[in-house]
């Protein structure tokens, strides 16, 4: 059975514990050592035919927190990132042992970005990552407190992106309201005018084909999954 590096280095420290006491030495210091570094690749695939992905956020964090939750409301950093593509606000949640990244620019479609992320071992360790897709309204993709807490090094996992829809904002997909490059309109808005005001699936969009009103071509309609991640420990 492989034995995890955090397991490893608590046996180390009480083995080292007890040799101390068998001693009969009258120096009681104990040498706690400090928490190995694990380093992660993560590879994030835009599979869509013309949504760009804004810069993603990606993080290491405990068992307690999580970006969202399908069926509440959107915290104001996942709204400001779901309705503009900024997720510095995301990216600012986690703090102390949590640590977050931000990827260097935009994921046109049918393009990958790598993104490394390193963080300190831990008996729980959860990833996330959120991205907008910004020829929405407030549609965003992402995993949400992802257990990588027993990969091996050299090991990978492989998940699908969602499409989520934030309910910020209604999805009218209207000329002036979508801050990508379909429209160049407003990004993020602190009104919520979505009746919905809860995260969800997203329900698909509206094009010009449904309504006259959108800005939106069929190419830009998103159904099922929008992209793929692939989790890599390298160290």
């Amino acid at each position: 059975m492989a034995i995890s590096s955090f397991a490893k280095r608590a046996l180390a420290v009480a083995v080292m514990a007890a040799g101390l006491s068998a001693c009969g030495s009258d120096d009681d210091t104990i040498v706690v050592l400090p928490p190995d570094t694990l380093d992660f690749e993560v590879t994030v695939y835009n599979d869509t035919a013309a949504q760009p992905l804004s810069p993603v956020v990606v993080g290491i964090h405990g068992a307690t927190m999580s970006l969202w939750s399908v069926g509440l409301s959107a915290s104001v950093p996942l709204e400001t990132m779901a309705e503009g593509g900024n997720a510095a606000d995301l990216a600012a949640m986690f703090t102390d042992t949590n640590v977050a990244v931000l990827g260097a620019g935009a994921i046109g479609p049918g393009n990958y970005e790598k993104l490394m992320i390193s963080a300190e071992d831990r008996t729980e360790m959860k990833l996330s990552l959120a991205s907008m897709m910004v020829n929405t309204n407030d549609a965003f993709t992402g995993l949400n407190a992802i257990d990588v807490s027993g990969l091996m090094v050299g090991d990978s996992m492989s998940y699908t992106l969602p499409a989520y829809d934030a309910g910020t904002e209604a999805n009218s997909e209207a000329m002036g309201s979508i801050p990508g490059p379909a429209d160049g309109g407003e990004g993020f808005n602190a009104a919520r005018d979505d009746t919905m005001n809860k995260v969800s699936r997203h329900p698909g969009l509206v094009t010009q084909a449904d309504d006259a009103m959108s800005v939106l071509l069929p190419d830009h309609r998103i159904s099922g999954t929008v992209g793929r991640v692939v989790i890599t420990r390298t160290n």
